[in-house]
């Protein structure tokens, strides 16, 4: 982590030239109003194709253990960011086979020279060091300025209302168990925290039949359509479902067996819910699009080369 990697980083997430045909960019299915999620059922690729799943917020993504919704094998934010990359089924960014291509487009922009030798100096342009520098700025995306953080960290007993004390109450109770799945800081879970199938093929999308991450609460009213395949719109549709026991499945949690709530239950669950949303990162200027680009007309380093050897398809990658 350097503020030169994070600059870099930030500059790349919002760049379209980092996809295959230049129209999108990690921003497009990240929205920063979203909590960098994208307000779809399904994220869409740069060529249409449409993935099974929704995007995942980045909120917090520096505390995960592993990333997406079903792969635990990655580990690492520079590891996750080849799946965007490189995917095929579907297409999102589709670098694949065009690796050296948008190194070039990259190394064009004067810009960007300056930025990668500040970054990374005596290194030429790769897209290792492009993951490297997303990775840099995703670890910035910190959520923790919420009402229940003024609660819980600043002891504003006044900052959740009556309905959302209760609401918090029940979330953390036995009874409910929603904070088993959605635990710590991040009021997320690691992959296969629902304890269901784990050989199942990583695209048989069966909700609660198949293995996915119990992604972040924080910011979850900002963030629907619910669920991997956005299937409910509002949280009170989430609740309703988990209160039923979820989808039958010989696999299926055993803390997913259902629950009784009333309809004031219900609202004050929603309240608390409400009160994860961190409106200071919704909008911090911070992480916003770095808009219009910085093109440096600096004079390049020393240690800038614009020239040489090709890079090796590992370097790339």
């Amino acid at each position: 982590m350097s503020a030169e990697k994070v600059a870099l980083g930030r500059r790349l997430f919002y760049d379209t030239r980092l996809s295959g045909n230049g129209t999108q960019a990690c921003a497009s299915c990240h929205r920063p109003e979203r909590a960098f999620a994208d307000g779809k059922a399904h994220a869409v690729g740069s060529t249409g194709a449409l993935h099974p799943r929704g995007s995942m917020s980045l909120a917090n993504v520096a505390y995960n253990s592993s990333f997406t919704w079903v792969d635990a094998g990655r580990e690492t934010l520079e590891e996750q960011a080849l799946g965007p990359m490189l995917n095929q089924s579907p297409v999102e960014l589709g670098l694949l086979g065009i690796e050296a291509e948008t190194v070039e487009r990259l190394a064009s922009d004067p810009g960007y020279l300056y930025d990668f030798a500040a970054a990374f100096p005596g290194e030429p342009i790769t897209l290792l060091n492009v993951r490297k520098a997303l990775a840099s700025f995703e670890r910035t995306l910190i959520s923790g300025d919420s009402l229940y953080d003024h609660l819980v960290w600043l002891d504003d007993r006044e900052a959740l209302s009556e309905s959302a004390k209760r609401g918090m109450k029940l979330f953390f109770s036995e009874v409910l168990a929603c904070s088993k799945c959605h635990a710590g800081f991040t009021f997320s879970g690691p992959t296969r925290f629902d304890g269901t199938a784990p050989d199942l093929p990583a695209f048989h999308d069966t909700g609660l039949g198949g293995s996915f991450r119990a992604p972040t609460l924080r910011n979850i009213a900002v963030t629907g359509p619910y669920m991997h395949d956005g299937r409910f719109e509002t949280l009170k549709q989430v609740i309703d479902y988990y209160a039923s026991g979820g989808a039958p499945s010989p696999t299926k949690s055993p803390l997913l067996r259902g629950f009784r709530l009333t309809s004031q239950d219900r609202q004050d669950l929603i309240q608390f819910l409400e009160s994860l949303t961190d409106q200071a990162f919704l909008s911090d200027p911070r992480t916003a699009s770095p808009d219009p680009p910085r093109l440096s007309t600096d004079p390049l380093p020393a240690e800038v080369s614009t020239a040489g050897e090709a890079p090796t398809v590992a370097e790339y990658h």
